[in-house]
């Protein structure tokens, strides 16, 4: 893309984050586990399951690049950009219940990374038409929102997951600066890098499965990159364990049964829109076609609701904002 709103954001769009994603807890190292994240475990390697659409249903308004999480027994989507290609502070339940919204951010924003901690939405960072923020704010059930934290830098474009009560936010972008920086937050500390990418990266796909930090795709600010990177925060380090079938950006992630999930997203045409969903095997990296979305959508948030993913909103080859929540299951 050529142009490029405050905030660094592109006019046609992003990597859903979305995944999306950030507890609390008394240590501020991150969680350590009982095995490498690196080392592909001993037992056997999930069977990939194909997803298909189980349900659907429609948002307050169509919003492309939402940020999606948890907050108690909600499911939130947070800020994006409207059909317009403005900044919205919305607030929207997509579940329990009909899709409502019920709350606002401090501020309209865009390009947010979120995660869930403790029952409550992190969001972090974000761009406007002013630029970057470095704000962590907490949304609790309801839509209640609150400041929680200052990252070391104005962010936007970023990926973030939670994993053993620490949020790790991924990547983005300073507005200048593609960034390489795996940042650690917990509630009440302050974040601190704990890894390096192999390059810089924005607008990627990410999740935790089976344990283990993945993430793929995404753009170094310049191509579209295939990479599937595991991250090893106790290690401080991240490497490719795999490749996807062809460079990908501004797509979603999302993990269930032990499956990590690539879903929609494009590579560096602007109406290069996918409906592809992959599935990405954590313990060797080994990337399986997964079914196929409605439509090509790019700019698409997700998240994991018990034996569901949730994708809301997206854009396609048209330029065309949606307004559709789907609800994926396994075949």
């Amino acid at each position: 893309m050529t142009a490029f709103l405050g905030g660094g954001r592109p006019l046609v769009l992003l990597v859903a984050l979305a995944a999306t994603g950030c507890g609390s807890a008394a240590r501020s190292s991150p969680v350590r586990s009982g095995h490498d994240p690196l080392r592909p475990a001993a037992r056997a390697a999930p069977r990939a399951v194909a997803l298909r659409v189980a349900r659907t249903r429609s948002l307050p308004d169509p919003v492309q690049l939402p940020g999606v999480g948890r907050a108690g027994s909600e499911t939130l989507a947070v800020a994006g950009l409207s059909a317009a290609d403005v900044s919205v502070a919305d607030v929207v339940r997509l579940s329990p219940g009909s899709p409502r919204r019920v709350g606002a951010l401090p501020r309209p924003v865009h390009d947010v990374a979120t995660a869930t901690l403790a029952g409550r939405l992190y969001v972090f960072g974000g761009g406007s038409a002013a630029g970057p923020t470095d704000a962590i704010t907490r949304v609790a059930a309801g839509g209640r929102v609150s400041a929680a934290g200052r990252l070391p830098v104005a962010l936007s474009d970023a990926t973030a997951v939670a994993l053993g009560g620490t949020a790790y936010v991924i990547g983005g972008y300073t507005t200048t600066t593609p960034l390489r920086s795996v940042l650690a937050f917990r509630p009440g500390r302050a974040p601190r890098e704990v890894a390096r990418l192999p390059h810089p990266l924005r607008y990627a796909a990410a999740a935790v499965a089976d344990g283990r930090i993945l993430v793929a795709g995404g753009t170094d600010g310049t191509t579209a990159r295939d990479e599937v990177l595991t991250v090893d925060p106790v290690r401080h380090r991240a490497r490719v364990v795999g490749r996807l079938p062809m460079r990908l950006a501004h797509a979603a992630g999302a993990a269930l049964g032990g499956t990590f999930y690539v879903l929609g997203g494009r590579g560096d045409a602007l109406d290069g829109q996918r409906a592809a969903i992959w599935a990405v095997d954590p313990r060797t990296g080994r990337v399986r076609r997964a079914g196929r979305l409605p439509l090509a959508l790019s700019d698409l948030g997700a998240a994991t609701v018990g034996g569901r993913v949730l994708v809301a909103g997206g854009r396609d080859a048209r330029g065309v904002v949606h307004r559709e929540l789907l609800e994926l299951v396994r075949r």
